[in-house]
């Protein structure tokens, strides 16, 4: 790519088309409102549709383009219509966030199969069948950039409590990024992630709320705290952006040095 006369344009989205997956909260939200912001055209795919509509009417009050796309990451025949639909109205896909995502903390000896297939759907299967719909439109486009959600548990067998299904699924996410970005290099398509650390969502508020437990992350937090889904998604915004237009097959931890201990 060309030096900008500011290295900040570097970071500018616009005329690009974003897809966000679980887009209606927590970091997916906050990734739409930053996507948005640098100038992309975000659309937010989600099972829940109300939260998204509400959430996509407020951003768009600031003057951005947000639409909605009910859709389970799960159910192949669903994306492929959602997909299709952006690519009709905004022309395909340039930028895709694969951030929905599932827990189900059980102990290994008692995790349930019913929910190992549950986290396996969403968090491995999801991110394949929606990354590899989203390639055929950026093939087809010149090129793209997918940013993966894996976690600091996809590096750690650790942490404060049993959660081999989402462990397993995040490591696979960490290899299957590494994988996508060397097999789509040659069409043009930069495939990273980020990892964060421990961020108050819905999916972690019942945990984050239990006696003791924001004192036992920040003893394993050297910077002390959890992330806030800001954070998480303004190192998406730069994984998505020309400013790392020579990053791919990365995983960039967003985890206050939990991994560098």
């Amino acid at each position: 790519m060309n030096s900008a006369a500011n290295p900040l344009d570097t970071l500018r989205l616009d005329g690009k088309v974003a897809i966000v997956t679980g887009g209606a909260r927590g970091i997916g939200r906050a990734t739409v409102s930053a996507l948005a912001a640098a100038g992309a055209s975000v659309a937010i795919l989600d099972r829940d549709a109300e939260v998204a509509e509400t959430m996509a009417q407020a951003i768009a009050g600031d003057g951005a383009s947000i639409t909605v796309h009910t859709a389970d990451v799960g159910d192949e025949a669903a994306l492929e219509r959602a997909f299709a639909t952006v690519a009709q109205h905004r022309g395909g896909v340039d930028i895709l966030v694969n951030s929905a995502g599932i827990g189900l903390r059980h102990a290994a000896v008692d995790h349930p199969l019913a929910d190992w297939d549950k986290v396996v759907g969403v968090n491995l299967t999801g991110v394949f069948l929606c990354s590899r719909i989203a390639a055929r439109s950026m093939i087809d486009r010149g090129g793209g950039a997918i940013v993966n959600l894996a976690s600091i548990m996809g590096f750690s067998g650790g942490g404060i409590y049993p959660n081999v299904s989402y462990q397993a699924t995040k490591g696979a996410v960490v290899n299957m990024t590494r994988a996508l970005a060397v097999e789509w290099a040659q069409s043009g398509i930069r495939v990273n992630a980020v990892a964060p650390t421990w961020v108050r969502t819905d999916l972690t508020a019942g945990l984050l709320d239990q006696a003791g437990v924001l004192d036992r992350i920040a003893e394993l937090t050297p910077l002390r705290r959890l992330a806030t889904p800001e954070e998480v998604a303004l190192a998406i915004l730069f994984l998505a952006s020309p400013a790392a237009s020579m990053i791919t097959g990365h995983t960039l931890p967003v985890d206050g040095g939990f991994l560098a201990q």
